[in-house]
């Protein structure tokens, strides 16, 4: 991707049409144009992993990006569904990108894919409690994508990223790992780290990392089939919205 003249955030929010973008009062401004650049390459490459237009991205215009913002004690990034809003730290959210995308994706899906949610509801948190799905080729396959993810291939037992998930909870005693949402996150990171274009703001660690090491991504012929249902359900999600766009224009 070659990149002519020089990237700010008013350029990304545009670009993707994201409701807002904020940034913090200690962002100097060359942290700003550097992380501004940084977004937009991630945010490019993501999309050209997706097969879908720029409005995929924003989730329609609904979401909101905020950077060096309310940062929290050992986290380095965070999607807030009640603001539908995905926020990076300043000098901690390289990386993590990809999966508070998904999550916004998740949520934003919640209501769409499935009923009775309610708005903080995500959709794979929905499938796996067991909602009413709305009937639709592309929530099918969805649900192929979170059955992949969740269970083994026979779809009779959890599978070996969710096993290893609940285990390290109960070590950790906490419940965090093993959440729908966190499991189908970070299978979504290993999807869009294999792929091709590669960026390390976006995603990393799903390979060579102490929690990848720990069985918390998939790993062998699991991973490569959530990959490829993933790629089955955004290469026609994105065909969907071209389509959609084709017909408005």
């Amino acid at each position: 991707m070659t990149i002519s003249h020089p990237i700010s955030f008013i350029t990304v929010r545009r670009r993707f049409d994201f409701r807002g973008i904020e940034i913090g009062r200690w962002v100097t401004p060359t942290e700003r144009d550097r992380a501004a650049d940084r977004f937009y390459r991630a945010l490019c490459d993501l999309m050209t992993t997706l097969q879908g237009p720029e409005n995929l991205i924003s989730l329609r215009g609904t979401l909101g990006m905020q950077y060096g913002i309310g940062g929290r004690p050992g986290v380095s990034a965070h999607y807030v569904p009640a603001t539908r809003q995905l926020a990076l730290a300043k000098n901690a959210g390289a990386g993590s990108l990809a999966h508070e995308w998904f999550h916004a994706f998740d949520h934003y899906m919640g209501s769409r894919a499935f009923r009775s949610l309610g708005k903080f509801g995500f959709a794979s948190s929905g499938w796996l409690g067991g909602a009413l799905q709305k009937d639709h080729p592309l929530n099918s396959l969805l649900s192929t994508c979170f059955k992949t993810i969740l269970l083994t291939e026979d779809g009779t037992a959890p599978s070996p990223l969710f096993q290893a998930s609940k285990d390290a909870d109960e070590q950790l005693k906490v419940l965090y790992y093993a959440k729908p949402e966190e499991l189908c996150a970070r299978a979504f990171e290993a999807f869009i780290e294999d792929s091709t274009p590669n960026n390390s703001f976006l995603v990393r660690g799903t390979v060579y990392s102490d929690e990848a090491n720990a069985g918390l991504y998939p790993k062998g012929m699991h991973r490569q089939r959530i990959n490829e249902t993933f790629q089955d359900y955004f290469a026609s999600l994105g065909a969907a919205l071209y389509r959609e766009q084709a017909k408005a224009g």
